[in-house]
């Protein structure tokens, strides 16, 4: 896929993985539209890489209709739409979570995900092609204790992710599911881990994420452990 001028949505678009994708997609010359919460931070990152801020909950079904309908209505299409908003909590056993913050994981993590899949969906195949890019997580396929909650949430992405691929293929529409591991991220801020040194830059990850996009014949899969 070449990335020159193609019209990209991305979703958790102010910071950490998100942050780094824009600016690596604006270096390929992408027409970006970028969404999320955080208007402040938003707003540099747009400034930054000449793209189109939407204040964006991905939560809520209506403003993911809107920010779908602004990017149609200022471009005429949609090439390719990442995914990228999610949350995460801290690890506790399983008889000790937390089920308000459970809810607000499957807000955001899975019908976040959804509704922007179906979005772009819908558009694509008026189109006859498009990408839609799903940044779940290793945990979405490599379970561990303590994280019943969040891995609950990115085991649902997956399978809804590879549930729309088969229905995808048809209309010319490719749907990745990336896996990262652990990422230098501001979603570790409430409770520090002891390996975060460790973890990976997000300009690396994000790197490596558009590299397999512009290959035709990547599989469709993409796992990022760090080394």
């Amino acid at each position: 896929m070449d990335i020159q001028e193609r019209v990209v949505v991305i979703t958790g678009a102010s910071r950490g993985l998100g942050r780094a994708l824009a600016l690596t997609l604006a270096q390929e010359g992408a027409c970006l539209v970028l969404a999320n919460r955080r208007e402040d931070e938003l707003n540099d990152v747009a400034r930054a890489t000449n793209g189109v801020a939407v204040i964006t909950d991905v939560s809520d079904e209506a403003q993911v209709k809107e920010l779908a309908r602004i990017t149609i209505e200022k471009y005429g299409r949609i090439d390719l739409w990442i995914n990228n908003a999610g949350i995460w909590m801290p690890h506790v056993p399983v008889e000790k979570l937390d089920w308000k913050r459970v809810h607000e994981l499957f807000e955001v993590n899975v019908f976040g995900l959804m509704y922007g899949s179906t979005e772009a969906f819908k558009q694509m195949k008026k189109q006859g092609e498009g990408t839609i890019v799903n940044i779940t997580s290793i945990r979405g396929i490599d379970p561990k204790p303590n994280e019943a909650g969040y891995t609950a949430s990115k085991y649902a992405a997956t399978g809804f992710t590879r549930c729309l691929r088969l229905e995808a293929e048809s209309f010319g529409i490719r749907v990745f599911g990336v896996y990262p591991g652990g990422m230098k991220t501001h979603l570790f801020d409430e409770a520090p881990r002891e390996e975060y040194d460790e973890f990976m830059e997000p300009a690396d990850v994000a790197q490596n994420i558009v590299d397999h996009i512009k290959d035709d014949n990547a599989d469709l899969d993409l796992i990022l452990k760090r080394p």
